[in-house]
């Protein structure tokens, strides 16, 4: 006999996986604007300097 499906479970499950990408994807956007941000800051820095 085939067991019955466990409805909670699965969509407990797929929650779980749609937060952890979403956690994952949002890390990324993060990491991209951690990495974009020193050169925009260096850039305004260096243009400061000069026009003193």
């Amino acid at each position: 006999m085939a067991r019955p499906p466990n409805y909670g479970q699965e969509r407990k499950e797929r929650d779980r996986q749609k937060a952890a990408k979403k956690a994952e994807k949002l890390a990324a956007k993060v990491a991209a604007k951690e990495r974009s941000e020193p050169e925009n800051e260096a850039g305004s820095e260096t243009e400061t300097e000069t026009a003193k």
